[in-house]
């Protein structure tokens, strides 16, 4: 008898922890880093989306980015701080951030905080986003190297190799017009 009591009472409690839990806002929070590749000097386009999957709004919703030293890197376009009012049970929000790497190396690109109100009356809440985790910023010459047409390289290549395919043919025709000559008098 009292360990059905004790079950029952269990029960009971996980499902007031639910009932409370699901009547609240909760915020999931992705960060992506858009290009394939980071070079120094080009635009990085961060994305962030924050989806509330709980069943109210969630109130007074800051995502605040830090991974992005000054010294390492400009904000082009965006803010690396953006507020919302609310955000509605079962939508999303998305917010971009375009950079402009100013030096190249290995970089850490860590989470962004999300803070927010799962309800009006409420504590604060701290949520962290995804990270995309360490990744290299190529030099821009680097990127150029392995990644441009080399227009100018094969235009030389090519000039280089006329006199190597032009001399034997000459040679050749010479010889093939002088023996053709020599056939046609004979007959």
């Amino acid at each position: 008898m009292l360990l059905l009591a004790l079950v029952l009472g269990v029960l009971a409690s996980l499902g007031h922890c639910a009932e409370s839990e699901s009547s609240s806002a909760r915020l999931i929070v992705a960060k992506n880093i858009l290009n394939q590749f980071a070079v120094e000097g080009k635009d990085l386009t961060v994305h962030y989306t924050i989806y509330n999957v709980g069943s109210s709004p969630a109130f007074a919703v800051t995502l605040t980015e830090t991974a992005f030293d000054e010294n390492s890197f400009k904000v082009k376009h965006g803010l690396t701080s953006i507020k919302w009012k609310s955000i509605v049970p079962g939508t999303n929000v998305s917010h971009t951030l375009i950079l402009e790497p100013l030096k190249s190396g290995v970089f850490n690109f860590t989470s962004a905080m999300v803070t927010y109100k799962p309800s009006e009356d409420a504590p604060e809440q701290v949520a962290f986003s995804t990270a995309p985790g360490e990744g290299g910023v190529m030099s821009n010459k680097d990127y150029q190297r392995k990644h441009s047409p080399h227009l100018v390289d094969w235009g030389l290549f090519s000039l280089m190799s006329i006199p190597t395919m032009l001399i034997p043919f000459m040679v050749w025709y010479r010889s093939h017009s002088k023996y053709e000559n020599i056939k046609a008098k004979k007959n």
